[in-house]
């Protein structure tokens, strides 16, 4: 019986960006419930090169080799016992939990996909999951209502831009802190855009006054602005400065406070109807995998990375 093979990111030990490899595996088969999807678009996000670091060694232990990779899009190859919802040919987006989409292909749970409609890109589709849920997730966790004011920090960023948009949608006014070569793009979507850096805590009170509530996507002390801007730590959200979570008192909501196929499907109901865009800052061959990881680690890029295995 011939063995099929499919060409996978591996990594053999925690490390930097030079530990990652393109091995030849075999190729998975998918079991009861669950559905082989051959991959067309992955995105890659900070928190896989925290895993691949060891920074999450105690919470999230890893073995050897590691795959890598949550985010997904692709084409429904086959089918495991008691799947219904898709066939053979299906396009889909969605999300697995094994370390495993930066990959030709992979076995997803069929309850963890949605359709992909023909109005959402591969590119888009394959990158919404863990920033798309990790933005709902702080847009939900400060609270926000409309004429609300709100502070994003990395307003620019993966994370941010979807989360920018979604409080935009929400009827507050977002302050959103970016380099300057992003403010025009904030402004386009509804945002107040100021520049972050010394000095940032005047401008923001110039452009906006009263502050409700503040999203961190950055780290770097924001908590600590946010305290400073009389934002009550009920109403600030960090995803990234656990000390200022211990310190204050603040929350610490991210993807996994709205990991599921609903919220992915209405994401994708709001790009589809042109509420919501993904930007795609660069796509990358999976062969490439390493360049990618290094553009991202500069934290300069506006909105998603994505592999094309």
């Amino acid at each position: 019986m011939t063995v099929e093979t499919m060409r996978a990111v591996r990594f053999d030990d925690f490390g930097g960006i030079e530990v990652l490899r393109i091995a030849e595996v075999e190729r998975p088969v998918p079991g009861p419930g669950q559905v082989l999807v051959k991959v067309v678009a992955a995105g890659i996000n900070p928190g896989e090169a925290a895993v691949r670091l060891g920074v999450f060694r105690d919470v999230w232990p890893s073995t050897f080799p590691s795959g890598q990779g949550s985010d997904l899009a692709g084409v429904v190859v086959a089918t495991g016992g008691g799947v219904e919802a898709f066939v053979a040919g299906d396009e889909v987006l969605g999300f697995t939990d094994n370390r495993a989409s930066h990959a030709e292909y992979v076995v997803v749970q069929a309850s963890d996909l949605v359709r992909r409609p023909p109005e959402v890109s591969w590119e888009q589709a394959g990158s919404l999951y863990v920033a798309g849920t990790t933005a709902v997730a702080e847009v939900r966790a400060v609270g926000l209502r409309s004429g609300d004011t709100v502070v994003i920090a990395g307003a620019a960023g993966g994370v941010g831009t979807i989360a920018t948009q979604l409080a935009v949608e929400a009827g507050a006014t977002v302050i959103g802190l970016a380099s300057e070569r992003n403010h025009q793009w904030l402004r386009e979507r509804g945002a107040v855009p100021v520049t972050y850096g010394e000095g940032v805590a005047a401008r923001i009170k110039a452009a906006a006054g009263h502050v409700d509530a503040f999203i961190d996507n950055f780290g770097s002390g924001y908590v600590d602005l946010a305290i400073e801007l009389g934002v009550s730590p009920d109403r600030i959200d960090t995803i990234i400065d656990v000390a200022a979570v211990e310190r204050y008192g603040v929350k610490n909501e991210g993807s996994a406070a709205a990991a599921t196929a609903e919220v992915l499907a209405e994401l994708t109901e709001l790009i589809r109807t042109g509420r919501l865009e993904i930007p795609i800052a660069a796509t990358y061959p999976l062969d490439r995998v390493q360049d990618a990881y290094r553009d991202l680690e500069q934290r300069h890029t506006r909105g998603k990375i994505v592999l094309k295995p």
